[in-house]
């Protein structure tokens, strides 16, 4: 089963797992700690309040110094850009509806993230978004689609990997889905470091 299938037929946590996963591990470049989103990760959890979900996004948003609009004038750097685009574009409210929307548009822009940011990659230039989802529309069998760089399979593996945790375990699955999204903030983070050193 594609990405695209697994987003389609997710129900509202499993959705809102994945679009706060694709957040999580675009956390560095928030310049935020690794604890920033455990608020809304525990809202994911059985015993969490759906009700909560827009008062505790609102209060990391404050933390990360994020409004629900981002002004892109202001940030120059592009993967940044869409991190913080990822972060106001959140629900208020965690209704399947637009926690679809959200996922959807987290996903893309967390792939394009790791594409921005892939060492491998020389120009650095941006995936056609065409290109993007001909890789989500991929049968996750698909070990290694042809002319995707190796953070980018990396990130849509992952992806893949958070929705059908919450599909098979439902609110049983938000701690291992976010072990897997925090392998890849490590991953992410490293990344984003070695470019720091590169550019100073």
């Amino acid at each position: 089963m594609s990405l695209v299938e697994l987003i389609a037929q997710a129900d509202e946590r499993g959705l809102a797992a994945s679009g706060l996963a694709c957040l999580d591990r675009c956390v560095p470049l928030l310049g935020g700690d690794d604890e920033v989103l455990r608020p809304l990760w525990a809202n994911l959890a059985a015993d969490g309040d759906p009700a909560a979900w827009g008062t505790l996004l609102d209060q990391v948003r404050a933390k990360l110094g994020v409004a629900d609009v981002v002004d892109d004038e202001d940030i120059e750097d592009e993967a940044a850009l869409l991190a913080r685009r990822m972060l106001a574009a959140a629900p208020a409210v965690r209704s399947a509806a637009e926690a679809r929307t959200w996922a959807d548009g987290c996903s893309v822009a967390s792939l394009q993230i790791h594409r921005l940011l892939d060492p491998a990659q020389d120009d650095g230039a941006a995936v056609p978004s065409g290109a993007l989802e001909t890789v989500r529309a991929a049968d996750a069998s698909d070990a290694r689609p042809e002319g995707v760089s190796p953070l980018v399979v990396a990130e849509l593996r992952r992806q893949i990997s958070v929705l059908e945790i919450l599909d098979s375990h439902g609110a049983g699955g938000v701690r291992r889905a976010l072990e897997v999204s925090t392998e890849g903030r490590r991953v992410l983070r490293a990344v984003v470091s070695r470019r720091a050193r590169g550019r100073g």
